[in-house]
């Protein structure tokens, strides 16, 4: 039977006991919002009082301005949670089941990625003059298709001009007041990035004279919308789409993919786990890539007479 305990209560005994100093700590914050949010949205909801219209009526409410995304990550949080409590016999039926999940409609987003034109009109109007600049950081990972935290964790040390390649063994972590290293997402994010020769050649003239341990892009706090609004007035000037530091990656892998690099190895460049999310990410390229080979494959069948 359900016990005298304030919903959103259970959750932060819940993910305190099973989250904290379990996961990263960016995702520990993601559970704290969660936190916020019930207290927000039902600070006197009752264990006791949870049942399957309470529960979607919370979601519902959630939804109202959030995307359904959005919700489903809400959902997932408090859900876990709950399933806990059903366990536990705190709660008599799991108040979750068959939940339907809601949402504002996509706010217009960014271009999730750049084609070779646009891209190559990006890099036109970067300057490369001045030393240390966010234009030297949207070139890299342009060139690479590092994660922004870990593009701003990078050292002189993690270059190895000699065989041209970069050693990704850390984040940055920007989001927090302190900032500092962090660990990576995954252990297959820990990997080494080959590099062409021009942008060895920009970057070891970069880093020359820079501490070899410490972050070449970090001076002072460090926010992820400043790098894109600074991105969005480039995009402006080379008349383009807008793209976010984020779209960089994906254009980055999406070139590679076109040029004919198999889905492996986009994968390990890019740190995924595992190429399933490499093709889940990318499945609308890779299926015009599979539509292109087939007619290949036809133009090949058909002249075998």
């Amino acid at each position: 039977m359900a016990q005298e305990v304030k919903l959103h209560q259970y959750f932060y005994q819940w993910m305190q006991l099973y989250k904290q100093n379990a996961v990263r700590p960016v995702t520990y914050r993601k559970y704290e919002m969660t936190h916020r949010q019930l207290i927000s949205l039902v600070p006197d909801l009752q264990l006791s009082d949870l049942s399957r219209l309470t529960y979607q009526q919370l979601l519902n409410d959630y939804a109202e301005n959030h995307e359904r995304q959005t919700v489903m990550d809400f959902h997932r949080h408090v859900k876990s949670a709950l399933i806990d409590a059903l366990e536990e016999d705190m709660l008599d039926r799991d108040p979750t089941r068959k939940a339907i999940i809601k949402g504002v409609q996509q706010r217009q987003h960014k271009a999730k990625y750049l084609n070779q034109h646009e891209m190559q009109s990006l890099l036109n109007v970067l300057n490369l003059d001045e030393g240390v600049n966010w234009d030297y950081f949207i070139l890299l990972i342009s060139k690479t298709g590092l994660r922004f935290a870990e593009a701003l964790a990078l050292t002189p040390k993690d270059f190895d001009f000699a065989h041209q390649y970069l050693n990704v063994g850390r984040t940055w972590d920007y989001k927090s007041r302190q900032g500092g290293f962090a660990p990576t997402k995954n252990k297959s994010s820990v990997r080494k990035v080959q590099l062409d020769w021009q942008t060895v050649i920009q970057f070891s003239q970069l880093t020359k004279r820079l501490p070899e341990d410490q972050p070449i892009f970090i001076q002072g706090k460090v926010y992820n919308d400043t790098i894109n609004h600074y991105l969005e007035r480039l995009c402006k000037q080379a008349d383009i789409p807008v793209i976010s530091v984020h779209g960089l990656r994906h254009t980055h892998a999406s070139l590679l993919l076109y040029a004919g690099v198999s889905i492996a190895s986009v994968a390990r460049r890019l740190g995924h786990a595992d190429m399933t999310t490499t093709q889940q990410t990318y499945l609308h390229i890779i299926q015009e890539l599979e539509n292109q080979d087939n007619d290949k494959i036809m133009k090949h069948l058909a002249s075998l007479v």
